[in-house]
């Protein structure tokens, strides 16, 4: 019963992550014109693949909601093109210096170091560009722009670039827990939290339940991470197509160098736990997505 239930949960992913591929596609700039070099690895990088778990995660929470409209759409194809220029610069030389990414060869490999920087800002930009147009779309035209705020801070200095800052200030230093709890917080956790709680409060959620989906979304992001630290100890390249052992080559501390793997995996549980708890005290019922977050904590690559 269990292996019916998780091959029907799979199959189900499938189909979900068709879907959110061809709302990112649509979104995606035309590649032509002087600049077209540009085009070409933004969309080469926004293409090469992954789980599309942040656009899913939103979508699924507008879902639980009870939203139904194309309002969300711009704001799915935003927060995975903010992702996907947090990955292009984490790759290049002055950071992790990574040659393979989702199987391919990374940005800066492609097209050149000046081209992937320029590639990681023009998506940054271009997506705040895509969210805004969610403006003239949604029945609530200020909770659109209001959502628009939430991407924004969630992406800069508050969030996921300000974890980007602490984690490479540190690198190559031993890093106490309570700073790396604040970089998985930021530096993961903060674009699951901006994802989740823009489809919430795009669905017409309240303040109370979009705080409540902000707790739950910062559990998930930090579980996640946890399980990537495990990942990159276990894995093989095949599986995760991108170098294992990266943490390890860049002298990284992570949560497995500091609390080993078996309490890495015990508190990926553990905080996998909590977050399930706190969707079942929301509104609505959506299977799905209390199975896509027990998914990503149990996931081999």
């Amino acid at each position: 019963m269990a292996a019916a239930k998780e091959a029907g949960l799979r199959e189900l992913l499938s189909q979900r992550t068709k879907e959110v591929e061809e709302v990112v596609g649509r979104y995606l700039p035309e590649e032509a014109g002087h600049q077209r070099i540009i085009f070409e690895a933004m969309n080469y990088s926004v293409r090469a693949g992954g789980k599309r778990l942040r656009p899913m995660l939103m979508q699924e929470t507008y879902r639980l909601f009870g939203g139904c409209g194309q309002e969300i759409e711009p704001f799915m194809a935003a927060v995975e093109m903010i992702h996907t220029s947090s990955l292009i610069h984490d790759d290049l030389p002055c950071m992790d210096n990574d040659e393979l990414r989702r199987g391919k060869p990374t940005t800066w490999v492609k097209y050149g170091y000046d081209m992937a920087v320029l590639a990681g800002d023009a998506l940054l930009i271009y997506a705040v560009e895509t969210a805004a147009k969610a403006c003239a779309m949604a029945r609530d035209a200020a909770a659109a722009a209001k959502a628009v705020g939430i991407l924004a801070q969630k992406t800069g200095v508050y969030g996921m670039i300000g974890g980007q800052v602490v984690d490479v200030q540190l690198t190559n230093k031993p890093v106490p827990r309570e700073k790396l709890d604040f970089i998985y917080r930021l530096k993961t956790g903060a674009l699951l939290e901006a994802s989740m709680m823009i489809g919430a409060l795009l669905a017409g959620a309240g303040e109370k339940e979009v705080k409540q989906v902000e707790e739950l979304a910062s559990l998930v992001g930090v579980a996640f991470q946890i399980q990537d630290d495990i990942l990159d100890v276990t894995a093989t390249t095949e599986q995760l197509g991108k170098p294992v052992l990266s943490d390890e080559k860049n002298q990284k501390t992570t949560y497995v160098t500091l609390e080993g793997i078996e309490k890495a995996r015990r508190d990926a549980a553990e905080l996998s736990d909590r977050a399930i708890a706190l969707l079942k005290g929301l509104p609505g019922e959506n299977p799905f997505l209390e199975g896509l977050i027990r998914m990503l904590i149990t996931r081999e690559k």
